[in-house]
């Protein structure tokens, strides 16, 4: 049929509607197209869900799919994350075989050197010496091979001398050798150390200082003084006035022989009346023992004169306040000079 124009025939009719039918399934997979044409009705997709051990890092695949998987019969089983064996690693690392070590050991002790016997390390095992050449622990070495203790060798000797047949220290060394002891841990050694001098009456006057807990802390205020007047004053030394009595409250010549004791009591409402503070930098006291006031200063001395502080005291009178009726407050005022260089 011959058209005329753009839209009719040669018959001056118009033309009739033709309908041009697509593809059925243009953008369908080759499977569903021979469905269709065969008319049969065309699959749905089948879902698994799959449960795996896997780790939760593990990504999951998607859990239905497209048109364009329906020919896959079924899911393959993911693959399970490797099991880690951690045990053989284990067992190498804690059956890994100790450092050997000879049977004469080479030292270097913060540059000095010794030479001893293994077994002669080892004697005591609750030793940090014990436990260095145990073999347990990496020792370094130095450029020759010795093993290498960073410590000051000048009391090391002593401590082998010890660990070889027991030798004691001489008594100006004895302190020093006891600071090493503590660091090694060499618990025998500092038992026997501890029952000679001078060790021996520290633990003695070590027992009386305990009576006053504040002692370490009022050195410590005296030095702190000291410093602070000699520096505003730009002098060589400093004064304190520092009080040192033993009895707790004054006792009148009248009450003397009535005192049989180490502390004489008085009922609490009387105690009050005498509760009173010096006018002085630092005070020391009451205490109960039978040590006396200068034992307790050639303590306070002792420890200053140890840390290189130069002191000088004497007494300059007593306190003398007026507290109650007859009764004054007579504590011992010392002053205290301490130089600075």
């Amino acid at each position: 049929m011959q058209q005329n124009g753009a839209g009719e025939t040669s018959n001056g009719e118009p033309p009739a509607l033709s309908f041009r039918t697509p593809s059925p399934l243009p953008m369908a997979s080759s499977r569903v197209r021979r469905f269709a044409q065969e008319g049969r009705a065309v699959p749905q997709p089948r879902v698994m869900v799959v449960f795996s051990a896997a780790s939760d890092t593990d990504k999951q695949d998607d859990a239905m799919s497209g048109a364009e998987c329906a020919d896959d019969e079924y899911r393959k089983p993911p693959i399970s994350a490797p099991t880690l064996n951690l045990g053989k690693s284990l067992r190498t690392f804690s059956s890994a075989q100790e450092q050997q070590f000879p049977e004469v050991i080479p030292l270097n002790v913060g540059g000095m050197y010794f030479t001893t016997r293994l077994s002669t390390l080892r004697r005591y095992e609750d030793t940090m010496l014990a436990a260095m050449f145990s073999g347990r622990h990496h020792i370094p070495r130095d450029a020759e091979g010795r093993f290498f203790i960073d410590r000051d060798g000048k009391y090391f000797g002593d401590i082998l001398n010890f660990l070889r047949e027991g030798e004691l220290p001489k008594r100006d060394r004895v302190r020093a050798v006891h600071r090493e002891a503590q660091y090694y841990a060499i618990g025998p050694l500092l038992d026997s150390l501890e029952d000679i001098q001078p060790l021996t009456g520290e633990k003695v006057r070590q027992a009386f200082l305990d009576l006053l807990p504040y002692y370490k802390e009022n050195l410590e205020r005296i030095v702190e003084i000291a410093k602070l007047r000699a520096m505003q004053r730009k002098a060589r030394f400093a004064k304190l006035k520092v009080c040192v009595y033993k009895e707790e409250m004054p006792i009148t010549p009248y009450e003397r022989p009535l005192f049989n004791s180490l502390r004489f009591e008085r009922t609490e409402n009387e105690a009050k009346l005498f509760e009173h503070h010096c006018e002085v930098d630092v005070s020391f006291g009451p205490w109960e023992a039978v040590a006396d006031v200068y034992d307790l200063l050639h303590c306070i001395v002792s420890d200053l004169a140890e840390r290189g502080i130069t002191v000088d005291q004497q007494c300059i009178g007593v306190c003398d306040k007026h507290l109650i009726n007859h009764y004054y407050c007579k504590r011992p005022i010392y002053e205290f000079k301490i130089t600075w260089w």
